[in-house]
């Protein structure tokens, strides 16, 4: 699995892991049912502690991303697609709802924020 991590980040370590982990869950790159690396495996591959591995994976387990089977490991969870979508709507609008308060205070207009939102998304004009 293809995790990066990045020590200048203030971001603590344990969740750039869980956020990589769910960002792929959520993108379908990772399967429902599909076998996480262990636990040693990832913090050995990516050089960190075991207990900060492990600390991603009872975070994911919490937010109901994976489940882990005592002697058998840690599996991507069967998700409602709906409810993470909810999530990550609920995400964009308080950053959106940021950034417009930002624009209105900087007095940029709807059409700037327009403009940026398309380059920004990959489909300038």
């Amino acid at each position: 699995m293809n995790i990066i991590i990045s020590n200048s980040s203030g971001t603590p370590i344990y969740e750039q892991i869980r956020e990589q982990i769910k960002n792929k869950i959520v993108s379908n790159e990772l399967k429902t049912g599909e076998l996480l690396p262990s636990i040693r495996v990832l913090a050995k591959d990516l050089r960190i502690s075991v207990i900060t591995t492990k600390n991603a994976y009872e975070e994911l387990e919490k937010e109901g991303y994976v489940q882990t089977i005592p002697g058998k490991g840690t599996y991507v969870a069967n998700k409602n697609i709906e409810l993470i979508r909810e999530e990550q709507l609920q995400k964009i609008e308080s950053l959106m709802d940021t950034a417009v308060s930002i624009a209105k205070i900087s007095q940029i207009s709807k059409e700037d924020l327009r403009n940026m939102l398309e380059i920004l998304y990959g489909e300038e004009k």
